[in-house]
C-alpha cells in the first residue's frame, strides 16, 4: 500500500514544449473520467488503526488524535491493536490497515463503524465473494483474517462505543463542502485517456475518490477503481495517486513479459540488492512486488506530466523510500527514450521488447537509471548522506 531536471537541459526544454501540443490534442477529444467523490466514515476507522497501533509511520501525522483517543478506549482493546498490528506485519498479511481496506472494500461495506461490522460479522457472504473475485484475492491472507475476525470485531466495537464517529467528525470538519471542492476540481483531468493510451488497455471511465481524515502517509487502491486519500491532499496529489493506483498491475505478472523481464532483473545484483536490504516498512519486499510497482511509477510520471501535475523526477526518486526506486527511474528513462507519451501502444509488448533487445541488463540500464536520478552508475543505492564538513 501499502511516491526536475531530466536527462538534460535540452530534454527539459523539449518536453517543456511539447507538452502544450499534447495537452491541446487531449481536449479536442472528450473526457472519458468521471470523478466521484465521497467518505467514508468506516475507512477512517479502519485507517485510524494505524496510529493507535503506535507506529511511527502513522504517529508522524496523528500523534495528538492518537493521544486524544486511546484514553476512551477499554485497556484490552488499545493493547490489542498494537498486538494485531505486529502481528500482521510478522505473519505475512501486511499492513494491518491498508489490507483491512482491500477487504471491506466493496458493497456498501465500508459506510460507517456499523456496517462494517455487519459486513464482518456475514463476512462469507458480505466480504469474501467480491474478494475471491478480485486481483487481490490470497488464500493465505483470507486464512488471517479468518483468525484474527473476533479481535478485530472487538477492536471495532471498542471505536464504536469510545465514539469514534463525533471524533471523526469534529476533525475533519465541513467534509460535504470539502467533496464538492475535489469534484469540481478534478473535472477537468482526463487520467483515463492518458491510461489507455500508455498501457494498451481499457479502463472503466469512473474514478471513485474516498475522502478520509487519517489516511496519510497512504494513497490506497481498494477494490475496483476506488482509492482513498487525506481529504486535505491537494488537487495534483490526488490526480497522481489515480493516475497511478489503477495501473496496478501495469502487466499480467505472472505472463511471459513479466516472467522475461522479473528472469533480467533477478540477474542484476544492485536490483537484487534493493529487494533485500531496503527497509521493510517500505513494503516492496519481492522483486514481483518491486516490478510492479516500479513500472507503475515510470507509467504514472509520465501521464502526471502530460497532464502538467508532476513531480520533478530526479527528485521524487532521489527521495522516495530511501531513494529505492531505482528501477521505476530506469524504465521511465527507457519509455522517455521511446517517446512513448506520443506513440503509446501496448506497456506489455515494450516491456517484451525491452529484454529482448537486452535494455535491462545492468550495462545498459544502470546508466539510463544514473541519468534520471543524477547520480553516478556506481553510486545508484544505497544513497549515503554527505558528511557534515569540519
Amino acid at each position: 500500500m501499502k511516491r526536475r531536471t531530466l536527462l538534460s537541459a535540452p530534454a527539459i526544454v523539449g518536453l517543456a514544449s511539447l507538452l502544450p501540443a499534447l495537452r491541446a490534442r487531449a481536449q479536442a477529444k472528450p473526457n472519458r473520467a468521471r470523478w466521484r467523490v465521497r467518505g467514508s466514515e468506516g475507512a477512517d476507522a479502519i485507517a485510524f488503526l494505524g496510529p493507535l497501533s503506535g507506529t511511527q509511520l502513522y504517529l508522524d501525522f496523528y500523534a495528538a488524535d492518537a493521544a486524544a483517543f486511546s484514553p476512551r478506549l477499554p485497556a484490552v482493546v488499545r493493547d490489542d491493536v498494537a498486538r494485531l498490528w505486529n502481528e500482521a506485519t510478522k505473519d505475512g498479511f501486511g499492513l494491518l490497515g491498508p489490507n483491512l481496506q482491500v477487504l471491506f472494500s466493496a458493497d456498501g461495506n465500508d459506510a460507517t463503524l456499523d456496517t462494517l461490522l455487519t459486513a464482518l460479522r456475514s463476512r462469507r457472504t458480505a466480504i469474501l465473494p467480491s474478494y475471491r473475485a478480485s486481483s487481490y484475492w490470497s488464500d493465505a491472507d483470507w486464512a488471517w483474517f479468518e483468525r484474527a475476525a473476533p479481535r478485530i470485531e472487538a477492536i471495532l466495537v471498542g471505536l464504536r462505543d469510545a465514539g469514534f464517529a463525533a471524533f471523526r467528525k469534529e476533525r475533519i470538519g465541513d467534509l460535504e463542502r470539502r467533496i464538492a471542492e475535489v469534484g469540481r476540481a478534478l473535472a477537468g483531468f482526463d487520467v483515463i485517456s492518458w491510461q489507455e493510451k500508455l498501457t494498451g488497455r481499457r479502463f472503466d471511465p469512473e474514478i471513485q475518490i474516498v475522502l478520509l481524515q487519517f489516511a496519510k502517509p497512504h494513497g490506497i487502491k481498494v477494490q475496483g477503481q476506488t482509492f482513498l486519500q487525506s481529504a486535505d491532499y491537494d488537487t495534483a496529489t490526488t490526480v497522481r495517486i489515480a493516475a497511478h493506483e489503477m495501473l496496478h498491475p501495469p502487466v499480467p505478472m505472472d505472463g511471459p513479459a513479466a516472467t522475461a523481464a522479473l528472469a533480467a532483473f533477478e540477474r542484476d545484483p544492485l536490483v537484487m540488492r534493493i529487494v533485500r536490504d531496503h527497509d521493510p516498512r517500505w513494503g516492496y519486499t519481492t522483486l514481483e512486488g518491486l516490478v510492479n510497482e516500479d513500472l507503475v511509477q515510470a507509467l504514472d510520471q509520465l501521464i502526471s506530466e502530460a497532464l502538467g501535475v508532476a513531480r520533478n523526477p530526479a527528485d521524487r526518486w532521489r527521495k522516495a523510500d530511501d531513494g529505492m526506486h531505482v528501477v521505476a527511474a530506469g524504465l521511465y528513462g527507457l519509455l522517455r527514450q521511446d517517446r512513448w507519451v506520443e506513440q503509446g501502444g501496448s506497456i506489455e509488448r515494450w516491456l517484451a521488447g525491452a529484454v529482448r533487445d537486452g535494455r535491462l541488463a545492468p550495462a545498459a540500464f544502470h546508466p539510463v537509471a544514473a541519468r534520471v536520478l543524477e547520480r553516478p552508475v556506481d553510486a545508484l543505492w544505497p544513497v549515503v548522506a554527505a558528511k557534515p564538513s569540519s
